[in-house]
């Protein structure tokens, strides 16, 4: 994929919706699946697609003829081929799929793509709007202020972990997860599984304190690097650990005088996961 191409999520409703935006058409490629999914909330939106794929293909509808496939991160975090449409097949999908949502969607999806140019002109229309967005979902200033801090910082660590010759996405996990482990005994999936999360951003289901951690060891990390200029996987993880173990130490101050734990299985979640498994043997 060109550096032209941009992989993001937008929200629906707050049901994401993975797309695609080509910076030299300064156009959208959704995920049909995704819009499948929020138009007639069907519980399997890949065999809808395919079925209503098939019929249209089947009228010589030029929708199908038109219809592109990116690689898009699934729900397992692999990268998978998918069906995607420009703003005007999308546009032309709402009509063959009856729902009630098909309205506000298309005004959704109208206001989407202008929102985006002006982005490009006016980078502060898009930190205002994640502004908005946190403070509906019940965040507090001081709390959206050390998010968007934490955002910076994790740039700046970033910058300097490329440096330091880390530039596949597995190590930038596998260092993350180190520095979590440090002061939380936690990598992030465990992080996750603890606050009943799965695809949901971790640090946007943390606390004023957690956050506030989660910041620390990684400054911590970042100029701890900066000074003794680790090179490969190896030097870095020793370097993210240690980051995190100055975390680690503030992290016990804190559940010290507060006299609880500064880990919490709390999230902004306004659902619950059912884990099947569970619901099975209660069934039996």
């Amino acid at each position: 994929m060109s550096n032209k191409l941009e992989t993001i999520s937008n929200l629906f409703e707050g049901k994401e919706i993975r797309s695609v935006w080509d910076s030299e058409k300064e156009e959208y490629y959704f995920s049909v699946v995704d819009v499948i999914g929020v138009l007639t909330e069907s519980n399997n939106p890949s065999h809808y697609w395919r079925t209503l794929k098939s019929r249209m293909i089947k009228e010589g509808n030029e929708t199908v003829t038109n219809c592109d496939a990116f690689k898009l991160k699934a729900k397992d975090g692999k990268l998978r081929f998918t069906d995607v449409l420009d703003t005007t097949g999308i546009f032309r999908l709402v009509e063959s799929v009856p729902s009630s949502k098909a309205e506000p969607f298309k005004i959704w999806l109208a206001n989407l793509g202008s929102e985006r140019i002006d982005e490009v002109f006016d980078p502060e229309i898009a930190v205002n709007r994640a502004v908005e967005y946190y403070r509906k979902k019940g965040y507090n200033d001081e709390w959206i202020k050390a998010r968007l801090n934490g955002i910076v910082d994790r740039f700046k660590l970033t910058d300097i972990w490329k440096e330091g010759g880390i530039t596949k996405p597995l190590e930038y996990a596998l260092l993350t997860n180190e520095i979590y482990k440090g002061w939380s005994g936690m990598k992030a999936s465990e992080y996750k599984q603890y606050k009943g999360l799965r695809k949901e951003s971790l640090r946007d289901n943390m606390t004023d304190i957690e956050v506030a951690l989660t910041n620390i060891s990684e400054i911590a990390t970042r100029d701890i690097a900066k000074e003794e200029h680790p090179k490969g996987l190896k030097e870095n993880l020793n370097v993210a650990k240690r980051g995190g173990g100055v975390a680690k130490g503030a992290k016990d101050l804190y559940e010290k005088e507060t006299k609880k734990s500064a880990i919490s299985k709390s999230n902004s979640l306004n659902y619950q996961y059912i884990y099947e498994s569970k619901q099975i043997k209660e069934k039996w």
